[in-house]
């Protein structure tokens, strides 16, 4: 037993555990709890919001959980955080934890977990589709994933963002002869990338697949659109809890803010229900109100 404890707490973090004897004082008294290594990087707060909150610093345990529901998704945070930050006192549901992930968010695309301390804690997805599975960003490489990713039948494309959100692509890669694809002003963070994208056009990169580049982030930084339904979005746009809308940020823009502005716009005619980004909160809307949601959060940036 604890030799298969000790094989799960390697998946949850490679490098180390959440120590309570560093426990931060914002905790809620109780089983869980996190320590000063967090780099508040949401996700935690994405998968278990009624657990944890935020300082503005990093994150805290707000309110213990009530019941198993919010018991197993404060696990998949501790499993998920980048840096080992989360602990617990009963370990008895983590190994469960582990195997929920990739964890579904629709019957073909699931957010991946495990990410990775190389992102800042960027979040990656998984899609399943009969011409080839793809993995767009990476988390960190666990073998437990790539069981997973080999059981539904591999990976053919890695679709990369940006330079910021790589983390193990160059391993997954590896294992299942994928395709990594990226844009050639991103391309020294990822120098062999089998496919590069150039210029600033839309290209179709397969069927269903469409790579739309969005400099300002950085300056290669490109989103993937499939089916007309899932937008990817690196760390161009995503869902704000505390703004209740779309939004970008010019305080995370590394490059160039018109530039980003300019490409938040070129996003609006186009057609999607998922917002899936890298940094921030996932979102999904009836595909009716994607156009006002879009028209508020170009209005909203162009505003500065």
């Amino acid at each position: 037993m604890r030799a298969a404890m000790i094989r799960v707490y390697r998946l949850c973090d490679p490098e180390s555990m959440a120590n309570r004897a560093q426990s931060l004082p914002e905790n809620a008294p109780g089983s869980f709890f996190v320590d000063p290594t967090c780099i508040d990087c949401d996700t935690c707060r994405q998968i278990a919001p009624r657990t944890f909150g935020e300082t503005g610093e990093y994150s805290f345990v707000q309110l213990q959980p009530r019941d198993a529901a919010d018991t197993r998704a404060a696990l998949r945070a501790l499993v998920a955080c980048p840096t080992g930050s989360i602990g617990t006192a009963d370990k008895s549901g983590i190994a469960a934890a582990v195997g929920d992930f990739p964890l579904p968010l629709t019957p073909r695309v699931s957010y991946c977990g495990f990410n990775s301390r190389k992102s800042f804690g960027g979040n990656s997805y998984f899609v399943e589709h009969a011409g080839g599975n793809w993995l767009i960003d990476a988390p960190r490489f666990v073998e437990h994933l790539a069981r997973r990713f080999a059981e539904k039948g591999g990976i053919r494309y890695i679709f990369l963002t940006h330079r910021d959100d790589v983390a193990d692509a160059a391993l997954y890669a590896e294992r299942f002869g994928a395709t990594r694809i990226i844009h050639r002003l991103e391309l020294d963070s990822q120098p062999d990338a089998e496919r590069v994208i150039d210029g600033f056009d839309p290209v179709e990169l397969a069927p269903g697949f469409v790579a739309i580049p969005t400099p300002g982030h950085t300056r290669g930084h490109t989103v993937l659109l499939h089916a007309s339904e899932f937008l990817f979005s690196g760390d161009h746009i995503w869902w704000s809890r505390a703004r209740g809308r779309l939004t970008a940020s010019r305080d995370v823009c590394w490059y160039s803010w018109s530039r980003q502005v300019e490409s938040v716009a070129r996003l609006e005619p186009y057609s999607f229900e998922w917002v899936l980004p890298g940094h921030g909160e996932r979102a999904h809307f009836p595909r009716e109100e994607v156009r006002s949601e879009m028209a508020r959060l170009v209005a909203a940036v162009g505003k500065g």
